[in-house]
């Protein structure tokens, strides 16, 4: 059986920075060994493999005595070892580290590093990512090595949001939220090689905050048809009453119509195509427009078509959220409910009126998935147009829908 700590510093006191004729690597064992010269200069070098006995060995430096001591010697060895059983390369590691040392990356520079070369190409809210890392980590976190700052530190900041501070409302479901985004730019910017921390491996949304909690919210036809007859004075702002409309009438995204811009809906072959950057999936979505609203959206475009927006302009996701979030107490509904529930009330009452699920899901610009996903590029357009004509119908517009002039649901 291999044996460890086989070299003693007595040993090492002994031939250091003289002539030397014995072995010139001497073993201490798990990998580590002590490679002497000629003259007595004495290396620490870590031999491993990242596979198995097939795979060649890798070299790895780990210094030089007495600078590094035998006892610091072994301690790089078992911290390689760690990482080795944790499945990461010892020299990738080991460069971050010394790296990180020399020249120290910042929380901030970490977490701007990841909104700049992930999340600002790969998530469409990347920009609330952003505003919640500038409110909630760089006051407090920014401004230290990430190196440094250990977990019970990032623990204590997701803590602030978790149960509040200040004037702000406990927020545990943000602040798992969070975590989430954090835990993954630490991964990123240790896989690319531009910072190294661990401090978040180990933690589980559970540890810092709660999960978003699954809805299953629908709204009533009584309660639809109350917020149908809210958009229709003047206690609703123009924007929210063409929003909520559209968004009622479609099973669209708020994004998908809040960026919506003329040049996407061709009233001659009758289509509004959703392009790719403003849908969630990255794919395109293209919804028949219902003959009854026709009218309507002709009237709208003379109107707000100089601003290039559908709605006459744009304004951020977190305002159209806060305002859309009240709706259900300006109704005086019992039930609270999202603007995003309306998506689930349309789907659930699509469903129940007979339209097939597979067009439910196209209508509303669900990703499709297993192999009809792959090979299915269907649009169904004929049976999505006979879904909104039918859903049209069943909401009481009948062959008017228009902001002022409706009756209730049928």
């Amino acid at each position: 059986m291999a044996t460890t700590n086989k070299i003693n510093d007595r040993f090492l006191k002994a031939i250091y920075g003289k002539p030397y004729e014995g072995q010139s690597v001497i073993s201490d064992g798990s990998g580590l060994s002590a490679r002497i010269s000629k003259n007595g200069a004495i290396g620490w070098i870590y031999r491993y493999r990242l596979g198995g006995r097939e795979t060649n060995p890798k070299l790895l430096g780990l210094g030089s005595y007495p600078e590094t001591s035998l006892k610091q010697a072994r301690e790089k060895r078992d911290r390689c070892r760690e990482w080795l059983d944790n499945g990461k390369d010892p020299g990738v590691e080991m460069n971050l580290l010394r790296a990180s040392r020399q020249y120290p990356v910042t929380v901030k520079e970490a977490l701007d590093y990841w909104l700049k070369h992930y999340a600002k190409e790969n998530r469409k809210n990347y920009k609330r990512h952003q505003a919640q890392f500038e409110r909630h980590i760089y006051p407090t976190l920014g401004r230290y090595p990430l190196a440094d700052v250990s977990t019970s530190l990032w623990c204590s900041c997701f803590d602030k949001v978790r149960r509040g501070s200040g004037k702000r409302k406990a927020a545990p479901v943000a602040a798992g939220y969070i975590f989430q985004n954090c835990k993954q730019a630490l991964i990123f910017c240790r896989k690319r090689g531009f910072a190294l921390s661990h401090a978040l491996d180990d933690l589980i949304i559970s540890d810092v905050g709660k999960k978003q909690a699954k809805r299953d919210r629908v709204l009533s036809d009584e309660e639809l048809t109350q917020l149908l007859e809210l958009i229709q004075g003047d206690k609703v702002l123009p924007y929210y009453q063409r929003l909520i409309l559209l968004l009622v009438i479609f099973g669209a995204r708020t994004q998908e119509v809040r960026l919506s811009t003329w040049d996407e809906w061709d009233f001659h072959q009758q289509l509004w195509t959703v392009p790719k950057a403003n849908s969630k999936n990255s794919e395109m979505i293209i919804r028949p427009i219902p003959d009854a609203i026709i009218p309507w959206l002709l009237e709208l475009k003379f109107e707000t078509q100089k601003t290039g927006f559908v709605l006459g302009g744009e304004k951020s996701p977190e305002s159209v959220s806060q305002y859309c979030r009240i709706l259900w107490k300006k109704l005086d509904h019992q039930e609270s409910w999202s603007i995003h529930d309306l998506r689930r009330t349309i789907a659930t009452k699509l469903n129940d009126l007979g339209v097939a699920p597979h067009v439910v899901d196209h209508l509303l610009g669900h990703t499709v998935a297993g192999v009809s996903g792959i090979y299915n590029r269907s649009q169904y357009l004929s049976e999505k147009s006979e879904a909104l004509r039918i859903w049209v119908d069943y909401l009481g517009f009948g062959e008017d829908v228009s902001l002022g002039r409706y009756e209730g649901l049928v």
